[in-house]
C-alpha cells in the first residue's frame, strides 16, 4: 500500500522536531517536507510566533534533509490575505501528492479542533503524532533522546525575561514557576532546536538582542555557520 505523503508543520521548536523524529521512527508515512508560516518583521522574515530568523529555519531544513514549504504572510495579516495564501498552499500541496499535515499539538482540544476545521474542506487530513502526551514524560524523552534547544520567546505574564536564551534542559525545567507546563503547551515559552536525532549536524547559533514587548519577550538568535550551497 502507498504510504500517506505528509508535510510536517514546523515551528522551528522542540515539539515539531520530536514529532518528526516519531514519524521517522514509525516509518508509516512518507515525509514530503517541512511546512512553516513566516511573517514579515521589519527587514527580516521570521517564523510566526517564535520569531526565529528565516536563515535558521533554512538551516534546520538543510540539517533535516527535507524540503521547506513556506507560507509568507504580511504582518498584520488580513483575513483575505490569509485565505489567499492558504488556498495557494493547498493547491501546491495537493499537486505534489500531499495527503496529510502533521501537527505537534499535545493536548489543547481547542487548537486541535481549529486545525481540523481549517483543513476540513481542503482535501488534506490532519495528523497529531504527539497527541495526549504526558508533557513531563515527553520533556524527559526529548532530552534523553539528544534533542537540544534554546528558549526563543516567552510569555512575560508567566516567565521573566531571564529565561530567554536558556537551554531547554533539566535545569530550565526545575526553574519553571509552578503551573508552567514542561513543554510550554499553554504558550509559556517557545524554543528553537539546534540538534537532535532529526538533524545530520548541529546548528551553531548565537544569541543577540532581546526584544521585550508588553506581553512577550523574544531573543534574536543568529546562525553562525553559513548555509550549505
Amino acid at each position: 500500500m502507498q504510504r500517506p505523503r505528509v508535510l510536517v508543520s514546523w515551528s522551528s521548536g522542540k515539539d515539531s522536531a520530536w514529532m518528526l523524529h516519531r514519524l521517522r521512527q514509525a516509518g508509516e508515512v512518507e515525509i514530503a517536507g517541512l511546512l512553516t508560516t513566516t511573517t514579515e518583521a521589519g527587514e527580516e522574515e521570521r517564523v510566526a510566533m517564535h520569531r526565529v530568523r528565516r536563515s535558521i529555519l533554512h538551516g534546520q531544513a538543510a540539517a533535516a534533509g527535507l524540503a521547506l514549504e513556506e507560507i509568507l504572510l504580511p504582518d498584520p495579516c488580513t483575513e483575505e490575505a490569509y485565505a489567499a495564501a492558504m488556498q495557494a498552499f493547498v493547491e501546491r500541496a495537493l499537486g505534489n501528492g500531499v495527503t496529510h499535515i502533521a501537527f505537534g499539538d499535545l493536548f489543547l482540544e481547542e487548537v486541535r479542533t481549529y486545525r481540523e476545521q481549517r483543513l476540513a474542506a481542503t482535501g488534506l487530513q490532519p495528523l497529531f503524532p504527539l497527541w495526549d502526551s504526558d508533557t513531563t514524560a515527553l520533556a524527559e524523552e526529548m532530552m534523553a533522546g539528544g534533542l537540544r534547544a534554546h528558549i526563543a520567546s516567552v510569555d512575560l505574564a508567566k516567565l521573566g525575561p531571564e529565561f530567554l536564551g536558556r537551554s531547554y534542559d533539566r535545569a530550565f525545567l526545575a526553574d519553571l514557576p509552578a503551573g508552567c507546563d514542561p513543554c510550554g503547551e499553554y504558550g509559556e515559552f517557545h524554543s528553537v532546536v539546534v540538534a537532535g536525532p532529526i538533524f545530520a549536524h548541529t546548528l551553531e547559533i548565537e544569541a543577540g538582542a532581546r526584544e521585550l514587548g508588553e506581553t512577550h519577550g523574544h531573543i534574536d538568535f543568529v546562525l553562525r555557520c553559513p548555509l550549505p550551497t
